[in-house]
């Protein structure tokens, strides 16, 4: 895959990708909500990538939306531009892959909204987040109103959104936003170490996890025990979950065939 401001790198079943705009921080501009939309639907389609990390070149993972780019947009742009991003967004939520966000730096405005819609947070212990539109004279425009308070729940969500302020990582694990805080030059063999992890487990039995939670937590309870237990029977239908408890009964390591 060759994109203007993505660089993206395979390692057996996990892809590597950075956000590749350094010289403005990785601020999000039109062509990079287009270029994630489309890497993420590629990737989509890849059976052998099982754990994506994403990340930003240089010293931010996204420091915001393109202000220079947002400056003079009217209504009907603006608009526009925020449902590009939401797009983008949601490909990167609903991938059939479980997304690691890489935190190494500042994750500000759009560059939190996109950290939010990876399934796992791990930051560098130098990362700065938060939601500060509002000292631009807007709102977030990409998820940062409905995913935040979600992660962080309500009252804390809307301290941040309403003042704007800038938290560091420790603060950001504290509340629940990012899941681990690791020292800046380790950060990468961290999410690697944990990626490894998770693609060494049977992989339609971590996709179904990811989709029980990602629609259960739309829909009410008994909805989402539905499908939770739906997802739940499905596994009994692969050859994954015989080797599993196979394996489990005597003793040895599993050898999963992502069938």
């Amino acid at each position: 895959m060759v994109f203007k401001n993505l660089l993206t790198e395979i390692h057996g079943k996990i892809c590597i990708v950075k956000i590749n705009r350094p010289e403005s921080l990785n601020a999000l501009n039109e062509e990079t909500y287009k270029e994630i939309h489309q890497c993420f639907s590629q990737l989509e389609k890849n059976d052998e990538i099982d754990v994506i990390l994403l990340t930003g070149e240089g010293r931010s993972f996204v420091a915001g939306a393109d202000i220079s780019f947002m400056k003079d947009l009217s209504t009907k742009e603006a608009k526009e531009f925020g449902i590009l991003g939401t797009n983008a967004f949601n490909a990167v939520e609903n991938i059939n892959k479980v997304v690691i966000a890489v935190i190494n730096g500042f994750a500000l405005g759009g560059g939190c909204e996109l950290a939010m819609s990876c399934d796992i947070r791990i930051a560098s212990d130098k990362a700065k987040l938060g939601q500060p539109e509002v000292t631009l004279g807007i709102t977030p425009g990409s998820g940062g109103t409905q995913r935040l308070p979600r992660l962080v729940g309500l009252a804390k969500a809307k301290e941040l959104i309403y003042t704007g302020n800038i938290i560091d990582a420790q603060e950001a694990k504290s509340i629940g936003l990012v899941n681990q805080v690791i020292e800046h030059d380790k950060l990468m063999e961290y999410a690697l170490n944990m990626a490894n992890k998770i693609s060494s487990n049977a992989k339609l039995a971590v996709q179904y996890s990811k989709e029980a939670i990602n629609k259960g937590i739309q829909v009410d309870e008994t909805t989402s025990m539905f499908i939770e237990s739906s997802l739940f029977g499905l596994c009994f239908s692969t050859e994954d979950q015989k080797e599993g408890m196979s394996a489990f009964l005597e003793k040895r390591k599993a050898n999963f065939i992502n069938k």
